[in-house]
């Protein structure tokens, strides 16, 4: 019971912390939110900060894979209400849910505008190809199966995708009308994908 009741106060301290940690990061950004401003929020200790997430850089990424992997999980739910048979339907519906993603608060301050300078743009190229390559590598395997597009190389495809969509993430995100912003970005990356298809 005791081990229990620790590992129930670590979780619900966690919850805290990242619940504070996500509320803050899209509010004053990473630069802006303080370790003393996440411990007040979350009401913990500074020494809780430190045992669960090492410093607000730790519970940074923590915060960002979560939204990282909501937002996979949110695409992939939108593709899978497409036909098994209509690839180019399930693209479709997979850009315009991520498009639609990046337009809110937490997925500009949090994904497309800090964690490039938290991570670095390498590591923050990796994080995104982690979360999204697969999606694309999938659903371009299918294509490539239906006979919808050249026998060409599927990871390098795939891998040139994710950066033009990684592109039209930051035009949506830093434009003065994102939905305006949206609809172009779309319209052009399914131009770009119509490309490789042979119908």
């Amino acid at each position: 019971m005791p081990r229990r009741s620790q590992e129930d106060r670590s979780r619900t301290t966690r919850a805290a912390l990242e619940q504070a940690g996500r509320r803050l990061f899209v509010e004053h950004g990473f630069a802006g939110t303080s370790a003393e401003s996440l411990v007040a929020q979350a009401g913990v200790t500074r020494g809780a900060l430190h045992h669960h997430y090492g410093d607000k850089r730790g519970l940074f990424l923590e915060v960002l894979e979560q939204i990282e992997a909501e937002v996979t999980a949110e695409i992939e739910a939108a593709v899978a209400t497409v036909g098994p048979d209509d690839v180019l339907g399930a693209m479709t519906a997979g850009l315009a849910a991520f498009l639609d993603i990046c337009r809110r608060p937490e997925m500009v301050r949090i994904v497309l505008v800090d964690a490039p300078t938290v991570l670095g743009w390498q590591a923050w190229r990796e994080l995104e190809a982690r979360h999204g390559l697969g999606l694309l590598t999938t659903q371009l395997e299918r294509a490539r199966a239906a006979g919808l597009i050249a026998d060409a190389p599927v990871p390098v495809l795939a891998q040139l995708l994710l950066s033009a969509i990684a592109e039209a993430s930051l035009i949506v995100a830093h434009a003065d009308d994102p939905v305006a912003a949206q609809a172009q970005t779309q319209q052009s990356l399914l131009q770009l994908v119509a490309g490789l298809l042979r119908t």
